[in-house]
C-alpha cells in the first residue's frame, strides 16, 4: 500500500466510503449520498488506489467488503460523526428549520407507546426533521459507538460510560387471554398458570424473559408454546386460540375491546420495567441531537400514568 498526504484525501471520500461500506451498493450508496451512480462508482474506484485495497467485491448481485474493507467500518463510522460535530455551525438551533434525519433503534412495543404522539409534535415543531426506526439491535451499544443510529430506546441494563441514558416511562408485564378461555374460569394457581401454553416475545431470540426470571426465582417454569419477534403479533395470536401472554400494560391494554382479550388475574405479581433512552456520549452537546432527546422525553412525559393505564378493563 502506497501513502498519501492527509492534504491529498478528499473527506467526501470517507463519507462515501461509510455510505458503501453499510448499503454494500453502489445504487444504494449514490441515492444516500445523493450522488449519480457513476459518481459513486468513480468514488468507490478513488478509493480502492488510495488504500491500496478492493475495499468491496462483487458477490452474486451484491458487493461484500474485504476483510480490509469490513475493519473500516467502526473506525469510518465514528470519525465521520466527530467530523460532523466539528464541522456542524454553533448557531442557535431553530426546530422549524432543521433538515435532518433521526435513526432511532427500537421495538414496536415502544413505537406503538410513542410514535403517533412523536410524529405529531415533529409535525409541529420540525416538519422538516425525518425520523427513520429501526429494529433494536442485540448489541446497541455497539451501534451507537459507530454511528449507525442516534438514540436505541428500550430496556437497558447500566450502560457503559460512554453512553448516556435517559428514562422514558415505566411499564408493568399483563397477562391477557381470549374472552372465553379456560383460564378465566375458576381459582389460577401459579403452577396452573405455569402450565398453560403461553406466548414469549423474543425480540432478539432469546429463550426467556423476566416473567421467566421470576417463575425460576420460584422454581418454577412455564410452557413455551410459540415465540415470536414482535409484540403487536402475540395479541393477535392470543385472541384466536387458547394461548396467553404476558405483554406490556401499555401495548396491550388498549387492544382488549378491539380484540375481544381479557386481561388475567395472575397468582403472582407480573413484573415491571422502565423504558429508557441511551445514546453516545460525544453527542451529548449537539445542539440537534440534545432537542430531539428533549422532544422525546416531552412525549413520554406526556403518557398517562402506568397505574391509570392498569385500571383499563376488558
Amino acid at each position: 500500500m502506497h501513502y498519501m498526504q492527509l492534504s491529498g484525501i478528499d473527506a467526501n471520500l470517507l463519507v462515501a466510503l461509510h455510505a458503501l461500506l453499510q448499503e454494500r451498493s453502489v445504487v444504494r450508496a449514490a441515492r444516500r449520498l445523493a450522488l449519480s451512480p457513476s459518481a459513486t462508482s468513480h468514488a468507490l474506484a478513488r478509493l480502492r488506489d488510495v488504500f491500496g485495497d478492493a475495499l468491496l467485491v462483487r458477490a452474486g448481485r451484491q458487493l461484500v467488503p474485504t476483510a480490509r474493507g469490513e475493519a473500516l467500518l467502526v473506525p469510518v463510522g465514528r470519525l465521520i460523526a466527530e467530523m460532523e460535530g466539528i464541522l456542524r455551525p454553533a448557531a442557535p438551533l431553530e426546530p422549524a428549520k432543521l433538515r435532518r434525519a433521526f435513526r432511532v433503534a427500537t421495538t414496536d412495543h415502544v413505537q406503538f407507546v410513542l410514535l403517533r404522539r412523536l410524529d405529531a409534535l415533529l409535525r409541529r415543531e420540525a416538519p422538516q426533521v425525518d425520523l427513520y426506526f429501526v429494529p433494536l439491535p442485540l448489541k446497541s451499544a455497539d451501534a451507537l459507538r459507530e454511528g449507525s443510529m442516534e438514540l436505541a430506546i428500550g430496556v437497558f441494563d447500566e450502560p457503559a460510560p460512554d453512553l448516556g441514558r435517559l428514562a422514558l416511562f415505566d411499564d408493568q408485564l399483563v397477562s391477557v387471554v381470549r374472552t372465553r378461555h379456560r383460564a378465566l374460569r375458576g381459582a389460577l394457581t401459579l403452577r396452573r398458570f405455569a402450565e398453560l401454553e403461553h406466548v414469549l416475545v423474543a425480540p432478539n431470540g432469546t429463550p426467556s424473559g423476566l416473567l421467566d426470571k421470576q417463575l425460576a426465582a420460584l422454581g418454577l417454569g412455564r410452557r413455551v408454546a410459540r415465540t415470536v419477534p414482535t409484540f403487536l403479533d402475540a395479541p393477535f395470536l392470543v385472541a384466536h386460540s387458547d394461548l396467553i401472554v404476558s405483554l406490556p400494560a401499555r401495548l396491550v391494554l388498549p387492544l382488549l375491546k378491539l380484540l375481544r382479550l381479557r386481561s388475567l388475574r395472575t397468582p403472582l405479581p407480573l413484573p415491571g420495567f422502565t423504558i429508557s433512552a441511551i445514546w453516545h456520549r460525544r453527542q451529548d452537546e449537539d445542539p440537534e441531537h440534545v432537542w430531539f432527546r428533549s422532544v422525546v422525553a416531552r412525549v413520554a412525559q406526556d403518557l398517562e400514568p402506568l397505574r391509570q393505564v392498569l385500571h383499563t378493563t376488558a
